[in-house]
């Protein structure tokens, strides 16, 4: 017997060795290991479309991310500032989330399986831990208008996380030691190692389920948490918790459909090898399912002001032209009290020239003497001061643009209209007592 075992045995080896004994599926190359099979069998395409699948989320959610922290100097709601270092926490779990279906989709092997269990429990307890999170804030605002912190909020979603990471690191951990020391005690009984057993891959699909109930009670959490945010009466606030809600709805629907898949419908069918399929699928629709019904949205809300900043904003609408006109009417006034200060010496009435023919009224004057306007050119400077008749702007030690200055310019203004009224008619009755003794006029 022993010499047929170890026939077999180099026969499987020298099978195994020979290069044209495993022939590549098409797509492949022939020096590909067998583990990356799935990743270029274009006979069984599911391997390829979930890498194309999964390859435009990481692009996606890489952009996502960049633009979120890029639009932190321009958003204008504090409140919503202080819920960013948690919505990047929940693009850097959905970006997780996406590079784990590279894993489902490769053959499983020992760091494949290890990858699996602990990450998928632990990715998806970051997503549904800040959407915990930021529904816990979420009834502060709606309620109030108010939340808390920021740092707060960030590490109610990591403390959830936390209990996650606990939870599988000792159900990996006591897995393992299980298995390892099961197969020793065989490895006593019938003097061979049994390494299938403490494998990380060896574990039913009821258990890969049972070790995530954590992970779906955040998931009812957030979804029921999500309901009293609505019912809010800072009505802006609603939409977030609509965001919340759908991601939720959608999640529900395909943790229900891949587990039926997984622990039901593959054994009732006999195709086993669907069970990688199905974590591969289910973990690349949630993944898609956060980034278009609530990264985008959130993204797009978050440099969008507030009601109340909105409102500020047309109650002053123009508040750089109010200011300047302000400025103008100020300029105006001061512009017409400097011009008043001036008003001793330049008058209202003096800027309108006057003349000598506005006092005619079309009647031949026979007997009144009327002097010309060359009389007047030659007997003006003799009569008066010339300061007198134009006057000129000078330095005035009084206060500028007083209304006793003003008062006093016009006094004397009048003064000078009434001399010159006076002296015109004292010309007249001269010229009439010398007319008898010379009747020629000019």
């Amino acid at each position: 017997m022993a010499t047929h075992r170890a026939m077999l045995v180099c026969l499987g080896l020298g099978l195994f060795l020979l290069p044209g004994a495993q022939s590549a599926p098409p797509g492949c190359s022939p020096d590909l290991n067998p583990l990356y099979y799935n990743l270029c069998d274009r006979s069984g395409a599911w391997g390829i479309v979930l890498e194309a699948v999964a390859g435009a989320g990481v692009v996606t959610t890489f952009v996502l991310t960049i633009i979120l922290v890029a639009s932190l100097p321009f958003v204008q709601d504090s409140r919503k500032r202080s819920l960013l270092g948690t919505q990047v926490f929940f693009l850097l779990g959905t970006l997780g989330l996406f590079c784990l279906v590279f894993a489902c989709v490769v053959k499983p092997d020992f760091s494949t399986c290890a990858s699996r269990r602990f990450l998928f429990g632990v990715l998806f307890a970051i997503c549904f831990s800040c959407l915990v999170a930021h529904v816990f804030a979420l009834n502060f605002l709606a309620r109030k208008n108010h939340g808390p912190r920021g740092w707060v909020i960030f590490l109610v979603s990591l403390l959830l996380t936390l209990v996650e990471v606990i939870i599988n690191t000792e159900w990996l951990v006591i897995t393992l030691v299980r298995g390892a020391g099961e197969s020793s005690g065989g490895a006593a009984g019938n003097g061979s190692a049994s390494w299938a057993v403490a494998s990380p891959c060896a574990i039913a699909n009821m258990d890969f389920v049972m070790a995530l109930i954590y992970v779906m009670l955040l998931l009812l959490g957030a979804f029921v948490g999500a309901w009293p945010a609505l019912c809010g009466r800072f009505k802006h606030r609603h939409k977030h918790g609509v965001f919340v809600l759908l991601s939720t709805v959608t999640s529900i629907t395909i943790w229900v459909v891949w587990i039926v898949m997984y622990t039901y419908g593959n054994e009732q069918h006999n195709s086993p090898t669907w069970d990688d399929p199905t974590l591969a699928i289910a973990l690349a629709a949630n993944a898609w399912a956060f980034v278009l019904f609530y990264v985008i949205p959130e993204v797009s809300q978050v440099t969008k002001a507030s009601p109340e900043q909105s409102y500020q904003g047309d109650m002053y609408p123009t508040r750089g032209v109010g200011y300047e006109t302000i400025l103008k009417e100020q300029t105006g006034q001061s512009m017409f009290v400097e011009n008043k200060a001036f008003s001793m010496d330049e008058p209202a009435a003096a800027k309108r020239p006057v003349s000598p023919y506005s006092g005619y009224n079309g009647q031949l004057l026979t007997s009144v003497y009327q002097p010309t306007e060359m009389t007047l050119m030659h007997k003006g400077p003799a009569e008066g001061a010339y300061d007198v008749i134009l006057p000129r702007a000078t330095a005035n030690s009084q206060v500028m643009g007083s209304a006793n200055s003003t008062l006093r310019a016009e006094d004397m203004y009048a003064a000078t209209r009434s001399h010159q009224a006076a002296t015109a008619s004292k010309d007249g009755k001269n010229s009439q007592a010398q007319s008898p003794q010379n009747p020629t006029r000019w």
